[in-house]
C-alpha cells in the first residue's frame, strides 16, 4: 500500500491472495488490467483464480489503496498509486502512467460544483495521449519503411 496504511486499518480482510496481488502491485508502474494482473500472477506459481482477482482489486480500489481507471478502449485498469488526489497522462501506445496534479482542475471542479449547489465533491481525471518514446519509436520505424512508388 502506498501510504503503508496496511488492509487491516482499512478494513480490507488480509488474505494469501489478497497479500500476493498487492505485492504485485507494489512491483510494477503502470497500470494493469486484471487479466494482466492474473496472467503474472499464474506465471508466479500463485494459484488464485481470476473471479479472486477482480473481486480483491475491487476491494482494494473501494477502499482506496489502489487505483482504477478505464482506458480509452472501456476497460478497467489498476494500479497501486501514491497517497493523496491526483491525476494521471497515459500513454496509450505503452501503458506509461504519470501522476500529475492539477490545482487548476481543483478549483474549476470546485467552482462549477459550487455554481450549480453541489457540495462533497469529487472528481478523476485521465489524460491519453502518446509519450515522447512512442512518439520517437513510430517515428523512426517510419523512416525505416520504404517510400511507396
Amino acid at each position: 500500500m502506498a501510504d503503508n496504511t496496511s488492509a487491516k486499518q482499512v478494513g480490507v480482510r488480509s488474505t494469501r491472495q489478497r497479500s500476493a496481488i498487492s505485492a504485485l502491485l507494489n512491483n510494477i508502474d503502470e497500470f494493469r488490467s486484471a487479466q494482466e494482473l492474473h496472467d503474472e500472477l499464474r506465471k508466479r506459481g500463485e494459484g488464485i483464480g481470476l473471479t479472486t482477482v477482480y473481486r480483491t482489486l475491487q476491494s482494494l480500489a473501494d477502499a482506496g489503496m489502489v487505483d482504477v481507471l478505464r482506458t480509452d478502449t472501456g476497460e478497467s485498469v489498476y494500479r497501486q498509486c501514491s497517497s493523496g488526489h491526483h491525476h494521471h497522462l497515459v500513454c496509450r501506445h505503452c501503458g506509461r502512467t504519470v501522476e500529475v496534479e492539477g490545482p487548476t482542475v481543483e478549483a474549476w471542479a470546485e467552482t462549477i460544483a459550487s455554481e450549480h449547489g453541489f457540495t462533497e465533491v469529487s472528481h478523476t481525471l485521465e489524460i491519453f495521449g502518446a509519450c515522447r518514446e512512442c512518439v520517437h519509436s513510430r517515428a523512426d520505424a517510419d523512416e525505416d519503411e520504404p517510400a511507396s512508388v
